[in-house]
C-alpha cells in the first residue's frame, strides 16, 4: 500500500511539468508576472474601453446636431467604424503601423509582421504590457478618427460610399501617419502624446477636402434648422470628455506618471468650456449649451498631443486658447459659406493644429528629456522644438489631403456615387440609407408598417 502511495505520489511529480509544458507548447502565455506590470496592464485594458465609448459618445455629440430624419445616419456612420475599422486594425493595420518597415520604414510598416495580431511580443518594447494590450489599445484610436471625419459630411453623404472609403483611409492615410509618428518613422521626433497630428490633423483635413468634394447640403445655409436635440448634445459631450481620460491618460502607457495627463485632460476641457462661454457671453450676452459642448472638445482636441509634455497650468492656457481660435474658425467657415456641416475641421483641424504648435512652445524640459524632442530642445532651443512641431503639422496636412483625393479619385472611376439624390436628402437619410427612423411621430414622417 505504501509504495503504491509513493508511486502515485512520483507520477503525480512527473504530471506536473508535463502538464506545463503542453499549456506551454498550446497556450503560450502573452506575459509573466516577470516581465510586465499588472497595474500598467489594468490601466492599458480599462483606457481601452473608455476610449471606445468616446466613439459612442461622437455618435450622441453628432446626433444631436443633425435634423431629427437624419439622426440615425448621422449616428450610424460613427457607429459602424467600431465594426469596419476594428476589422482592418487587426487584420493589417496596426502591422502597418507598428512593425519594422524595412527599407520603408520612414513612412510605412510590413503589413504582414503582426497581421491578425500574430506574433505579438509578449511585452511591448520598452513598456510593461502585453503586446497584445497594446495593440488592442491602439485599435481605439483607430476607431475614432474616422468617426470624426463623418461631422463635415452628415444629411448627404451616401452610407455606402462611407463605409468603401473609410477601411481605404485608415490603411492610406491613418496608418502610415501612426506609423511615422508612434512607430518609429520620419516624425519620430516630434510631440505628439495622444494624436494631434495622428488623430486630429488627419481627419479635420480629410474632413475639409471630402466636404469640398461632395459639396454643400441642399438647403445650406438658408433653410438649416438648429440642432434636433441638445441635451443628446451635452450627452455626447460627457461621453466624450469622461472618455477622453482613457485617450490621453491611456496614452502615458504606464501608471506611472498617468496622473499628468489625465489632470491636464480634464483642466484644459474646464478651459475651453469656460473660454468659449465666455466669448459668447461678451459677443452675444449669452453663453450656449452648445457653445460651451463645443469649447469643452476643442479643448480636449487642444491638450491631445501636449497630456503628457506640459503642467496643468499651460494645459490651462492650451485649452483656452484652442478654444478660442476654434471659435473663429467656426465664425469664418460661416462668413465663407462652406458646408463643414458639424465643424469637424474648425474644431479638430484647426483645434489640432493649434495644439501641435503650442505642445512645442509649452513643454516642460524634464518631460521630453527621454523622447528624441528632448534632443531637439537641448541642441535648437525652443524654436527648433516650435519648427518640428510646425514640419510634422505640414507633413500631416499633405497625407491627409493626398490620401483623400486618391481615394476619392479611385472611388469615383470605380463608379461609387458620393451623395444621396436630393429627393433623399430632402426625405431624410435614415429612411432613404436605412429604412428606419430615430423618431416615428415625426410630424409628417411615414408611419410604421
Amino acid at each position: 500500500m505504501l509504495r503504491t502511495r509513493i508511486g502515485r505520489f512520483g507520477i503525480a511529480l512527473l504530471a506536473v511539468p508535463a502538464i506545463q509544458l503542453i499549456n506551454a507548447a498550446f497556450f503560450p502565455a502573452y506575459a509573466t508576472e516577470s516581465n510586465f506590470s499588472g497595474a500598467d496592464n489594468t490601466l492599458i485594458l480599462t483606457s481601452s474601453a473608455l476610449v471606445l465609448l468616446m466613439t459612442p459618445g461622437l455618435a450622441f455629440f453628432y446626433g444631436g446636431f443633425t435634423q431629427a430624419k437624419n439622426v440615425l445616419n448621422t449616428m450610424a456612420m460613427s457607429f459602424v467604424m467600431m465594426g469596419i475599422a476594428t476589422l482592418v486594425w487587426t487584420s493589417v493595420g496596426f502591422s502597418l503601423a507598428f512593425s519594422d518597415g524595412g527599407a520603408f520604414n520612414a513612412f510605412i510598416g510590413d503589413p504582414s509582421t503582426y497581421a491578425f495580431f500574430e506574433n505579438l511580443p509578449s511585452n511591448w518594447e520598452g513598456l510593461r504590457v502585453p503586446g497584445l494590450s497594446f495593440a488592442l489599445f491602439q485599435g481605439m484610436f483607430a476607431i475614432i478618427t474616422p468617426a470624426l471625419i463623418s461631422g463635415a459630411l452628415v444629411e448627404r453623404i451616401s452610407f455606402r460610399f462611407w463605409c468603401l472609403f473609410t477601411p481605404i483611409w485608415i490603411l492610406l492615410v491613418y496608418a502610415p501617419l501612426a506609423h511615422m509618428v508612434w512607430g518609429g518613422g520620419l516624425l519620430g521626433k516630434d510631440l505628439d502624446f495622444a494624436g494631434g497630428t495622428v488623430v486630429h490633423i488627419s481627419s479635420g483635413v480629410s474632413a475639409l477636402v471630402l466636404a469640398g468634394i461632395v459639396g454643400s447640403r441642399s438647403n445650406w445655409p438658408k433653410d438649416i434648422k438648429p440642432p434636433h436635440d441638445i441635451t443628446q448634445i451635452l450627452i455626447g459631450t460627457g461621453l466624450l470628455w469622461f472618455g477622453w481620460f482613457g485617450f490621453n491618460g491611456g496614452s502615458q502607457l504606464s501608471v506611472g506618471g498617468a496622473e499628468l495627463p489625465f489632470t491636464t485632460t480634464h483642466v484644459s476641457a474646464a478651459a475651453g468650456l469656460v473660454a468659449w462661454a465666455l466669448i459668447e457671453t461678451f459677443r452675444d450676452g449669452k453663453a450656449t449649451a452648445v457653445g460651451m459642448a463645443t469649447g469643452a472638445v476643442a479643448g480636449l482636441v487642444g491638450i491631445t498631443p501636449a497630456a503628457g509634455f506640459v503642467s496643468p497650468a499651460s494645459g490651462m492656457l492650451i485649452g483656452a486658447i484652442t478654444s478660442s481660435l476654434c471659435f473663429i474658425s467656426v465664425k469664418v467657415k460661416v462668413k465663407l459659406s462652406f458646408d463643414d456641416s458639424l465643424d469637424t475641421f474648425a474644431v479638430h483641424g484647426v483645434g489640432g493644429t493649434v495644439g501641435a504648435l503650442l505642445t512645442g512652445l509649452f513643454a516642460k524640459p524634464e518631460l521630453i528629456e527621454s523622447h528624441p524632442a528632448g534632443l531637439v530642445l537641448s541642441e535648437q532651443g525652443r524654436i527648433g522644438l516650435v519648427l518640428g512641431q510646425f514640419q510634422a503639422v505640414l507633413i500631416a496636412y499633405v497625407i491627409a489631403a493626398f490620401g483623400t483625393l486618391i481615394i476619392v479619385f479611385l472611388l469615383k472611376t470605380l463608379g461609387c456615387n458620393f451623395r444621396v439624390e436630393k429627393i433623399e436628402e430632402d426625405a431624410g437619410l435614415d429612411i432613404s440609407e436605412h429604412g428606419e427612423e430615430a423618431y416615428m411621430e415625426r410630424a409628417g414622417s411615414p408611419k410604421a408598417l
